[in-house]
């Protein structure tokens, strides 16, 4: 599983815990979490040699199926490394995937809001730099637009999952150009080259990804699955991760072993 962008494992493990009768390697990013921060740039590219070897180096049975999921940001990832075809990928798992870019997407104002939020981290001065991306005020708020769920105690968990584990980033120029790679595309880019089979799990309400734009995603994937998780948005893994797992349970048992 490759989490999305300011994420960590952390955010996973209610879905991996939907999983139990399967292997789940869940590894933080280079320069979030526990990942160390890369030499050269943190973008697409970089992330997808980094799960190439995850996968290479930990998945040591040759019986083993490769499923690869990936959320959000990391639907990017998963799809460019499934596409690249030095990876073995059975399958793709693409939850919340990026269907639309994001400057001109259905969030564009909010993008627009974000990309110059980070611009401005970019100016100061290193350590006022470094307290503006992790201000608490600014991580509340942005939990607070990719939160749906009415639900109070849910809600109060998901803003402390954020607090908790959003800032945790190796250093300012990680989350710069983990932003910019964020942004600089779509799954639908790799479309066409997924020769395996595809799940997308996409949401109702989801800011980022219209329903729409999941459906013309599905139509250029030549083996798609196409399910949507009603009143939800951008977090299913948060708030709906039961009904996801109950459809990528249902889409591995379509999988030829």
């Amino acid at each position: 599983m490759v989490h999305g962008f300011r994420g960590d494992h952390h955010g996973l493990e209610r879905l991996v815990g939907e999983l139990p009768a399967h292997r789940v390697l869940v590894p933080d990013l280079p320069g979030f979490g526990q990942g160390e921060e890369l030499p050269g740039t943190h973008d697409v590219a970089a992330y997808v040699r980094f799960i190439a070897e995850c996968v290479l180096r930990l998945v040591d049975d040759p019986d083993e199926r490769v499923v690869l999921l990936g959320h959000s940001f990391g639907s990017i990832v998963a799809a460019e490394t499934a596409a690249a075809g030095s990876t073995p990928v059975d399958a793709l798992v693409l939850v919340n995937p990026i269907s639309a870019p994001a400057l001109t997407g259905p969030s564009r104002i909010a993008t627009r809001a974000a990309e110059a939020y980070y611009l401005a981290a970019a100016r100061l001065p290193e350590r006022a730099g470094l307290a503006l991306l992790s201000n608490p005020a600014i991580v509340r708020v942005m939990s607070g637009f990719m939160a749906t769920t009415a639900d109070p105690s849910l809600r109060r968990w998901i803003h402390g999952q954020h607090s908790a584990y959003f800032s945790s980033f190796a250093s300012r120029r990680v989350v710069l150009e983990a932003f910019r790679a964020s942004i600089s595309g779509t799954v639908r880019e790799r479309a066409r080259d997924l020769g395996m089979p595809v799940l997308l799990v996409a949401a109702e309400q989801d800011p980022i990804g219209s329903i729409r734009s999941q459906r013309e995603l599905a139509r250029l994937i030549p083996d798609a699955t196409l399910e949507i998780i009603p009143d939800v948005g951008h977090l299913v893994h948060y708030e709906k991760p039961n009904e996801a797992a109950v459809l990528i349970e249902r889409f591995l048992e379509t999988v030829p072993a």
